[in-house]
């Protein structure tokens, strides 16, 4: 389980596909502390497991299912990642309970400065929207965040300089694709009343 607190962000070194197996190497340096083979890292939200750890990189595997509900096939050497590591049970929970299994994408549709924060506008299917509600939790790329408004294709949240700084939201530019993840709880009342009702 992670937080959405993002702690570092990475970058790619390599990307390999042999059949429908990918791996990726990734350069980091806070999310390596304490690391060990087996150990779940969320990458741009995204849990994957380390196989590999060599100098400051680690290497995770994608298994065709990973790359058709991510953006992680949009990856190349030197791109920017959002990284965090799973918490620990004795851990301090500042973000929301993001599990790291990505539902689907959405599409940046804009980003507007106001003041040293910044807009961002997200387009996303149904399947998503139905889960998202104002003030609510969202994971973007692996980002907790809290919805300002809701479209009927789309929502919006607002960043603050300092998140700005350290996360890759802001870097990237409308008609890219982002990771997300609604919140777990939802899915579990939306079952409930279901089950209920059938």
């Amino acid at each position: 389980m992670f937080t959405g607190i993002i702690e570092e962000i990475g970058t790619i070194r390599a990307i390999e596909q042999a059949d429908d197996a990918w791996t990726m190497v990734i350069a980091a340096d806070i999310v390596l502390g304490g690391a060990k083979l087996g150990d779940s890292i969320a990458v741009n939200g995204t849990c994957l497991t380390v196989t590999e750890l060599v100098d400051d990189t680690f290497k995770v595997g994608m298994a065709p299912e990973t790359m058709r509900r991510t953006n992680l096939g949009d990856l190349v050497v030197g791109s920017p990642v959002n990284l965090e590591r799973s918490m620990p049970a004795n851990g301090r929970f500042d973000g929301h309970m993001v599990q790291g299994h990505v539902d689907t994408t959405g599409t940046i549709r804009a980003l507007r400065p106001e003041g040293d924060s910044l807009w961002v506008t997200v387009a996303a299917p149904p399947a998503i929207m139905r889960y998202v509600v104002q003030k609510g939790y969202i994971a973007v790329d692996g980002t907790s965040l809290t919805v300002v408004d809701v479209l009927d294709d789309a929502f919006t949240f607002m960043l603050v300089a300092y998140t700005q700084q350290h996360i890759i939201i802001p870097k990237k530019s409308a008609g890219e694709r982002v990771n997300l993840e609604a919140d777990i709880y939802a899915k579990y009342v939306e079952k409930f009343i279901a089950e209920d009702s059938a």
